[in-house]
Parts: C-alpha cells; structure tokens; sequence
C-alpha cells in the first residue's frame, strides 16, 4: 500500500504559512507548535482516525489565528474575542492554501469554538480543547487548584487525563 503523503505535506505548509502569519511573535509560534505537536500525541493515543486525525492537526495549528486581530481590535488576546476573529482569517489563509469548502467549514468551527468548553460534541475537538489546557496551565502559570478543577471539568479522553497527571503530577 503506497501511503499519500498529501496530507503531512499539507499540514507542513499549514505550518509554513501560520509561522510567517505570526512572523516575529516567537511566543504565538511557540505556543501554536506545542499544541499540535501534543494534540497530534493524544489523537494517536487514543486511535483518531486518519481524516479525523488530519483534521485536528490543521484546527491545532490554525486554532490562535484570531489571537493578532483580537489584540489589534480589542487590545486583548480574550478567548472570545479570538473565537469571533478566528475563523474569517483562518477561512482566507487555508483558502490560499487549497483546502476544499467543507473541510475549511469544519477547522472554522473548532477555531469559533476552542475556548467554548460546554457542548463540546466530537473528538477532535475534545483533544484541541485537552492540548491547549495542556500547554496554556504550564505557560500561563495556572495554579494548581485551578489546574486540577480544569482537569475535572474539562478532560474526557484516557490520554489527555494521563498526559496532565504526567506533566502537573496532580
């Protein structure tokens, strides 16, 4: 069987493109790599699907892009705010890239909905929300009692749960 490699060589110039969107800004680069790279490890532990798998490396690569105009309308890198502005840049940036309509459609609502955390309906979106709690309790300093309330709260899958105890030994 002779494995397409459309896919990884989407996802890298996925990456390509949201370094240079992000140009300058080592912090959103950062943070945005960390994501997929955790959100990918997740998805694989918990046996993701290829097309399911593939789709959550693009929304964990894509899912901040509304962080540079929130803060240039808002002054504020707020978790809504980033939700509302997300998905019409993400739609022009993963147009230029040629994804097809629905699969845009698909990234759109995960970017309006990562920082939603009630109703959350998919896996995809359970390990994007998972690998961003991940990487955002250790960045932005969260306290340990806030930390194991989010993981109460928020954490569904094996993996995730095991990966925080790992990381935050809570």
């Amino acid at each position: 069987m002779i494995f397409d490699n459309k896919p990884k060589k989407k996802t890298v110039e996925t990456i390509n493109a949201m370094v240079e969107y992000f140009r300058g800004d080592a912090k959103r680069i950062q943070h945005f790599m960390k994501v997929y790279t955790i959100a990918k490890t997740l998805a694989i532990n918990e046996h993701l699907p290829d097309d399911l798998l593939y789709l959550l490396e693009i929304a964990a690569v894509t899912h901040d892009i509304g962080i540079k105009l929130s803060e240039q309308k808002y002054g504020s890198a707020d978790g809504k705010h980033q939700e509302q502005e997300g998905p019409a840049e993400a739609e022009k940036l993963l147009t230029e890239l040629g994804f097809e309509e629905e699969f845009i459609d698909k990234i759109c609502y995960l970017i309006a909905n990562h920082h939603t955390y009630k109703g959350i309906d998919n896996r995809v979106h359970t390990i994007l929300v998972e690998a961003d709690f991940l990487v955002n309790i250790y960045d932005d300093h969260i306290s340990p009692e806030l930390a194991k309330n989010v993981k109460q709260n928020i954490f569904r899958t094996e993996s995730g749960i095991k990966m925080f105890e790992q990381m935050y030994g809570l």
